[in-house]
């Protein structure tokens, strides 16, 4: 009878090493380990200051993130992370193996502004390191990757095995529409517990999207000097098309739920006396709820119809970015969540809890994945030449990143 019992109790302990979920905050920051992972991170802020410096010199605008992304991978290899790849998005994966057959996968963004890389480029210099500072364009977002990498290695060089895979991923064409994100979401939908945007330090937790759709209106109408008459007049049907879209009552009726709708860029014409062939003007439409922004689409539509009948000027709408919405039930209070802003009290923030997120985690979130992003203020003068990152947030990324590998991932030392 006592064998028997003891063969039970020997199953029922293989069961629960083999799936245990995750680790309690308390529990983790309790460990040698963990303290010794923590202070790896303190340890290493020249090293990892002068990687930022490298990664965040390479020019990298959205759509050309190959060099930076070739980059990040030699680093990851130089950690110790496994199957690193970058594939064709281009994304930059590497991971932990875990023994779950489930991922923790952590995203940063490899791409940056259009102007940060104008800046990089009239620099002709990489950036440097000044006191609590890495100061040069490409600085502020490189700060979430060289925190991922700066993670990925304390828990690596500290041997922690985790019971899921912990996924380490740069992404590419954040700023443009989301394509590396929609690529790593593909890959590990299946696979995912939960995604982890990693934008900052945690002062502020999303775990909702905010859906936005951005669109580049053109109008097309007849050209001609001047002195050969007004109408009918692009500009004219611009006007009357931007004044009804920015009546349009959803912003008003849903103000509740962060519906909104702005037309911020208008583009027409370069001489005093010709009329201009061709103009175009921006449309942001956001909200919560994708209902609310496609009535808004439709009554756009409808309005550039209107205004093609009434003065014969032609319109034509460019999708520049779809963002998509998404809620999921219990997401505030589901373990990442709650874990996450434990995290963020223990490393000295009081975070902002919103559902309204707008960056990779959309993706997840839209297709039912539980994700959350993490961010603060990472630097300033973003897209300008004096752009700068902060060091020491820098690290407190890090040790998020690291705090929540060891708790939701449940990885543990050797």
């Amino acid at each position: 009878m006592f064998k028997l019992f003891k063969i039970v109790l020997m199953f029922i302990m293989s069961v629960t090493v083999t799936w245990a979920a995750e680790r309690s905050l308390e529990h983790a920051v309790a460990d040698d380990a963990v303290q010794k992972g923590l202070k790896d991170i303190d340890d290493t802020r020249l090293e990892t200051a002068n990687l930022l410096v490298k990664i965040g010199g390479i020019i990298s605008p959205s759509g050309a993130e190959h060099d930076r992304a070739a980059a990040v991978a030699e680093e990851m290899r130089k950690i110790g992370l496994s199957d690193v790849r970058v594939n064709d998005a281009p994304n930059v994966i590497g991971r932990i193996p875990g023994r779950s057959g489930k991922a923790l996968v952590f995203v940063a963004t490899l791409d940056d502004l259009a102007t940060v890389a104008e800046n990089q480029r009239a620099s002709g210099k990489p950036p440097v390191i000044d006191g609590d500072l890495v100061v040069g364009p490409g600085t502020n977002t490189s700060l979430t990757t060289v925190s991922l990498l700066s993670a990925a290695k304390a828990l690596i060089d500290n041997g922690f095995t985790p019971e899921h895979d912990i996924v380490f991923a740069g992404v590419a064409e954040e700023e443009t529409g989301l394509r590396g994100m929609k690529h790593l979401y593909a890959e590990y939908k299946d696979q995912a517990i939960g995604f982890v945007d990693v934008l900052g330090e945690g002062s502020s937790i999303s775990y909702g999207a905010l859906g936005i759709h951005w669109w580049k209106i053109h109008a097309y109408g007849p050209s001609g000097h001047t002195l050969n008459g007004g109408t009918p007049n692009l500009n004219q049907g611009i006007a009357r098309a931007v004044d009804r879209i920015l009546q349009i009552p959803e912003p008003q009726i849903y103000n509740d739920r962060r519906t909104r709708l702005n037309v911020a860029v208008l583009n027409s014409g370069s001489v005093f006396n010709h009329k201009p062939e061709h103009g175009w003007f921006s449309l942001d439409v956001r909200s919560l709820d994708l209902e609310h922004i496609q009535s808004m689409e439709e009554k756009v539509r409808k309005i550039l119809d209107d205004v093609t009948w009434e003065l014969g000027i032609k319109f034509e709408m460019e999708v520049v970015s779809d963002t998509p919405p998404g809620q999921i039930d219990g997401a505030l209070e589901s373990s990442l969540v709650q874990t996450s802003r434990a995290i963020s009290n223990y490393l000295g923030n009081d975070p902002r809890m919103s559902n309204a997120g707008s960056a990779n985690l959309n993706v997840s979130i839209a297709g039912g994945t539980l994700s959350i992003g993490i961010s603060s203020s990472r630097g300033g003068r973003r897209g300008y030449p004096e752009e700068w990152a902060d060091i020491t947030v820098m690290q407190r990324t890090a040790k998020n990143v690291f705090l929540t590998a060891v708790t939701i991932g449940n990885a543990v030392a050797n």
